[in-house]
């Protein structure tokens, strides 16, 4: 459809707060850390100017109590907001696993941030990969306009499969690096984003039900199988409200992994998150080259897209994965998830993973290039050197 976009310099956590702003939440129960506070200062902001109707803002005094103010909220039916970073979203971890239980669609931006000891303010995935078990859906924002849009369709998708949802961004990168976002006229926002339909209430008193109450186990039981249906129903819902927003605002979220020049590629880096603009760029430097290389973003990492990926390492000879996150013990925490869900198929692409930018470290045009020449003479040779290369580590 034709529309004529607002076009503001923002930074990510802007980019958030005015989605919320879009999307007349009811309810926005935070609490401040560091990168994610400007977020919740400039939704105070907007009330504090008149620029808000409708909106109960809630100060707590920690994360947990954030989270758990905003399951108050939601079971009433009102649409809920909050955003943390780090140590903030490990406070919340019960309460993460309250919201989804509840099946309750509140949504959340965790702005990544590298998890103490030592303390760091920096861009690292595993506080939220961290919580991938609790139920919650993550979308891994690139940039500012996707935070931006990934906030509008969080809500439409959680509010459709009574599921809470996860937008993730990165500190500094995106939280306070300025960019031009496309907004969308508040008119056109509701006509995609209408009131909330709540799936029950706890104030419709002609039909009274519990939340949290005791369940024995051969109910527990049906309770996380109909979890875990409503998580896989969300690709389907995912891709229609994805394939929606294009058609209405130009900008097509119908994939939940984003292909970048992979058609004739031999092999194409994968990961999620602002690095893959970096990857981007890298992918075009590396074409001109002689390089047929490509990049997949993983978009949605839950639920995950195993399907998606498939069809990919059908295609391909290798796929180098970039993880900006470990799970200790094991590996880089998309990698493990990746080689899961690969294997029981055919598809065996060489697989290889990176782990870079631990902690905000830098990572580069450069980087990329050196990834490239080991993936290119691992496809030569037919084998791996190493299965998880710590590839900063100052050698």
């Amino acid at each position: 459809m034709e529309y004529k976009p607002i076009r503001k310099v923002v930074s990510g956590n802007y980019a958030a707060a005015y989605a919320v702003k879009h999307a007349r939440v009811e309810v926005v129960a935070a609490y401040p850390i560091t990168p994610q506070t400007s977020i919740i200062e400039k939704i105070a902001e907007f009330l504090a100017n008149g620029e808000i109707e409708g909106l109960e803002y809630v100060p707590v005094e920690s994360e947990h109590s954030a989270m758990a103010a905003c399951i108050g909220a939601s079971a009433t039916g009102a649409r809920a907001f909050t955003a943390t970073s780090a140590q903030g979203l490990a406070l919340m971890h019960e309460m993460l696993h309250w919201a989804a239980g509840a099946r309750l669609p509140i949504v959340m931006v965790d702005v990544n941030r590298a998890m103490a000891p030592p303390w760091s303010v920096w861009d690292d995935q595993t506080d939220s990969l961290a919580q991938r078990d609790t139920g919650w859906l993550q979308f891994y924002a690139e940039n500012n306009q996707e935070v931006y849009d990934g906030v509008l369709m969080a809500f439409k998708i959680a509010e459709t499969v009574n599921l809470p949802a996860m937008v993730v961004e990165s500190a500094f990168i995106l939280s306070h690096t300025y960019d031009v976002v496309e907004m969308i006229p508040q008119e056109l926002v509701d006509e995609f984003l209408p009131p909330r339909k709540p799936l029950y209430t706890l104030t419709d008193f002609d039909n009274p039900v519990a939340v949290g109450a005791l369940g024995g186990p051969n109910d527990y039981y049906e309770f996380r199988y109909k979890i875990a249906k409503a998580m896989e129903d969300a690709k389907k819902v995912i891709h229609e409200v994805g394939k929606e927003f294009g058609e209405r605002f130009g900008r097509d979220y119908s994939q939940m992994i984003e292909l970048y020049r992979t058609d004739d590629a031999d092999f194409v880096f994968m990961g999620m998150g602002s690095l893959m603009g970096t990857v981007k760029q890298a992918v075009d430097v590396l074409r001109d080259e002689g390089y047929k290389v490509g990049a997949a973003k993983v978009r949605w990492f839950r639920p995950f897209p195993k399907e998606e990926l498939y069809e990919l390492a059908k295609s391909v000879e290798g796929i180098a994965v970039l993880d900006r996150n470990f799970s200790f013990g094991q590996e880089g925490i998309l990698f493990n998830e990746a080689k899961g869900a690969l294997y029981n198929t055919n598809a065996k692409p060489l697989m290889k993973n990176y782990i870079v930018g631990l902690g905000g470290r830098d990572f580069t045009v450069s980087d990329v290039r050196k990834i490239a020449e080991n993936m290119k003479a691992i496809i030569e040779k037919g084998e791996l050197d190493v299965e998880v290369d710590w590839y900063h580590l100052k050698r």
